[in-house]
């Protein structure tokens, strides 16, 4: 039997769960982001007073963008103040990370209503493994879109083809609200054409690569050579890469994964030094910590290694971690720990980020009744 694999990507989510609580930005260039970025206010007239891309002073990057500032050459991951030069009118909103997450159990629960086997991706993503269910593909995908919409208000694209991979690709060539059902037939006039980079996996620098070896398109890298793929990508790399361009991936749909980590990490405003900024490293350092313990606490696991990370102000990155006898949860246990592994990393120079992470995971209600519990008071000592 032929797979029927579709792949859900809700469309500019942040910035659409921003319009259902600002309506009247509909049709605007939006773009989520930034620390410092201030709420709207309410004018004396009642309408809402938005802030400005162009006001925008400090570090941070785009979140997300709607599709009104993405044609403006606003994208995800851009700075901010490079992003006001291409578009200083455009409307800047914080994040409201809360109505994300609300947001993103509604439509997964609206999708599982219709078809029952997700894997979940992230936040805003999802594969669904549709190979059982009766009705042709576009029936489904219509069905799963007026499920979503009716949850949310939102709107998302998705993709339907005989794998994850061409799946992926599927969703983003008719954003937004769009479905895209193609067969492996379909490969050299649809998915060949694409650059390279379309396909999951082949990242910014992988993509320089295979530029400097004449490979734009996904085509290209089909019919490249997989000796000369294995030469500059090596064996396991560059034989993926060769099954990627021809359409081929036999992972299945994974409805339950266990994580591999959690983490926390924020980046400064301005660069921090120990010395002069102790109490202000001190208090985001216990916060991650505690945040760290409450994402423990609600994923219900606990960590036997315990890492920090920090970027230094030349974007320097070191990481230190400690394994521990006994798991912990706790935010004071998480941040006493932390604090060790602070003590192995040179604090001379500017700090530009800073973050915590937990590893090693165990099920909380997997732990000894018999085991210690580690207590002690949060220490506020930045060391």
């Amino acid at each position: 039997m032929v797979r029927r694999i579709a792949h859900l990507d809700m469309d500019a989510f942040f910035a659409s769960v921003e319009l259902l609580t600002y309506p009247d930005l509909k049709g605007r260039p939006v773009v989520v982001g930034g620390r410092n970025a201030s709420r709207p206010t309410m004018g004396q007239d009642g309408g809402w007073l938005y802030p400005k891309l162009k006001n925008y002073a400090g570090r941070g990057v785009v979140t997300t963008s709607t599709y009104e500032a993405r044609a403006l050459g606003v994208f995800s991951g851009m700075g901010l103040m490079k992003s006001a030069e291409l578009a200083p009118e455009a409307v800047l909103l914080p994040g409201n990370y809360e109505a994300y997450r609300h947001y993103s159990r509604l439509f997964k629960s609206a999708v599982a209503s219709v078809a029952p086997i997700i894997e979940d991706r992230g936040i805003d993503e999802i594969y669904i493994d549709l190979t059982d269910l009766l009705q042709d593909s576009i029936e489904i995908a219509t069905q799963i879109k007026l499920a979503v919409r009716e949850a949310t208000g939102l709107s998302c694209s998705i993709g339907i083809t005989p794998n994850k991979l061409l799946s992926k690709i599927a969703s983003d060539l008719d954003k937004p609200d769009g479905i895209t059902i193609l067969s492996q037939t379909d490969l050299e006039a649809k998915i060949w054409p694409l650059a390279a980079k379309k396909i999951n996996g082949i990242g910014p620098k992988a993509t320089e690569k295979l530029k400097n070896l004449e490979i734009h398109t996904i085509g290209e890298l089909a019919r490249t050579e997989v000796a000369l793929l294995i030469e500059h990508f090596g064996q396991s790399t560059g034989l993926w890469m060769n099954r990627a361009a021809h359409g081929l991936d036999d992972r299945p749909v994974v409805t339950e994964s266990e994580p591999r980590s959690i983490s926390r990490e924020t980046t400064f405003v301005r660069d921090l030094h120990v010395k002069t900024d102790r109490n202000e490293l001190s208090e985001i350092f216990t916060s991650l910590c505690t945040k760290l313990s409450e994402d423990l606490r609600r994923k219900a696991y606990a960590s036997k290694t315990l890492g920090v990370k920090l970027k230094y102000a030349d974007f320097r990155v070191v990481t230190r971690d400690i394994s521990v006898p006994h798991a912990l949860f706790e935010a004071a246990d998480i941040r006493r720990t932390a604090q060790e592994c602070l003590k192995r990393v040179p604090l001379e120079q500017k700090i530009r980020l800073i973050g915590v992470k937990a590893s090693n995971l165990i099920p909380i209600e997997d732990l000894s009744q018999a085991e210690p519990a580690l207590q002690a008071d949060l220490p506020f000592d930045f060391e």
